[in-house]
């Protein structure tokens, strides 16, 4: 591909994001994966990140007003997780554009979750760098038009084991683990203690109840709240 081509290329992307660089350079950064070393994109994916949390906040702040905060969360949650950033990534045609290593371009990286989603945070560091808070809110907003609009604080929340498992899968992470450690009292008035143990996390949660599944469900609360916390 010749020089032309390239800056035709990047042109029909910048066109997609709905964003101009001004500084190009930034652009190419945030398409780098580490596979090819230093620069890459992994501090603007850092920052990214934030700013894509804060702004989605925003969002859905200003569009429920009568939402309570769990249901802000849970809505923001469903909207920035992996799945749908790399969602996000092949509606832009994000992949055809990405730097890899021979690695990653042997194994089909472009086409991986993971890399994809990094990519769309890398992109919104990278506009935050390059322009003012409102462009990448605009950016963003028109990225996430759809799941914006789908966003529902009235639909039922998933409990908690649920909730845990998926937040874990879609991030490639093992399953969690639950152990009965205790079961003890009356027949008619059993209490079980459990515990849930995650890769994320060296200290397992335990907690009791009156029923195996309720502590499950609580364990595994606990250690939700703590995901969504980091």
């Amino acid at each position: 591909m010749n020089r032309i081509q390239q800056l035709e290329k990047r042109a029909q992307l910048m066109r997609r994001l709905g964003y101009q660089f001004e500084d190009t350079a930034l652009l190419e950064l945030a398409l780098s994966h580490r596979s090819v070393g230093e620069p890459n994109n992994e501090r603007l994916e850092f920052l990214g990140d934030a700013v894509l949390g804060t702004t989605i906040s925003k969002l859905l702040f200003n569009q429920f007003p009568q939402a309570s905060e769990g249901d802000l969360s849970r809505m923001r949650s469903a909207i920035v997780r992996a799945e749908s950033l790399a969602t996000i990534a092949r509606e832009l045609d994000l992949g055809e554009h990405l730097h890899l290593g021979p690695g990653e371009l042997k194994s089909g990286g472009f086409s991986r979750d993971s890399i994809l989603g990094d990519s769309v945070e890398a992109l919104i560091g990278a506009i935050y760098i390059d322009s003012d808070g409102s462009a990448c809110e605009s950016a963003i907003s028109n990225w996430f038009a759809q799941a914006l609009a789908a966003a529902d604080y009235r639909a039922p929340a998933k409990d908690p084991k649920t909730a845990l498992q998926e937040w874990l899968q879609q991030r490639g992470k093992p399953l969690p683990e639950y152990t009965l450690l205790e079961e003890c009292g009356e027949p008619h008035q059993r209490t079980f203690v459990v515990s849930c143990k995650i890769a994320l996390r060296n200290k397992p949660a335990q907690a009791q109840a009156r029923s195996r599944r309720k502590a499950e469900q609580a364990a595994a609360a606990e250690l939700l709240a703590y995901l969504e916390a980091q």
